[in-house]
C-alpha cells in the first residue's frame, strides 16, 4: 500500500460513552492518579474548581445580547479586556477584524428585520469597533 492509499484512523478520546457514563479506560484508581505527576493533578484540580464555582444567571438570548457578546470578543482580541481563563491581555488584530466582519455580515443579513433599537445598537457597535481597529492597526 503506498502513502496515498493509507487513509486515516479516528480514535474516540471522549471520557463519556453514549449513555453519559465514564468509559472504562478513563476510570483510574487513586494510586494511578498519584503517578501522573504534579501537572496532571493541577489540571484536574483546576477543572474541578471551575465546575464548583457558582455561575451567575445567563443573560436572555436576544439579538442585542448576541451582538454584545461578539463585541466583547472583539475587545478581547484588541487586548482591552483580559482573557477570562488566563487573565492575560493579548492583541490579535486579525481575530478582531474577523469578529467585526462577522457583526457586519449579521447586520447585512438581518437588514429589514431589526427593530429600530437593534439597528441603532449594531450600528454603534460597528462604528466603535471599526474606529478601534483603525487606531490599533496604525
Amino acid at each position: 500500500m503506498n502513502e496515498q492509499e493509507k487513509g486515516f484512523i479516528i480514535k474516540d478520546k471522549r471520557a463519556l460513552d453514549e449513555k453519559g457514563e465514564l468509559k472504562e479506560e478513563h476510570k483510574k484508581r487513586p494510586e494511578e492518579k498519584k503517578d501522573q505527576g504534579p501537572q496532571a493533578k493541577d489540571t484536574s484540580q483546576s477543572r474541578q474548581e471551575a465546575q464548583e464555582r457558582p455561575r451567575g444567571p445567563l443573560p436572555e438570548v436576544t439579538f442585542t445580547s448576541f451582538i454584545f457578546s461578539l463585541s466583547s470578543s472583539a475587545l478581547l482580541h484588541f487586548g482591552e479586556i483580559p482573557d477570562p481563563q488566563t487573565g492575560e491581555r493579548k492583541k490579535d488584530l486579525e481575530l478582531a477584524k474577523h469578529t467585526i466582519d462577522t457583526i457586519a455580515m449579521l447586520k447585512e443579513k438581518t437588514k429589514g428585520n431589526l427593530t429600530e433599537e437593534e439597528q441603532r445598537f449594531i450600528d454603534a457597535v460597528l462604528t466603535d469597533l471599526r474606529w478601534k481597529y483603525v487606531k490599533a492597526a496604525s
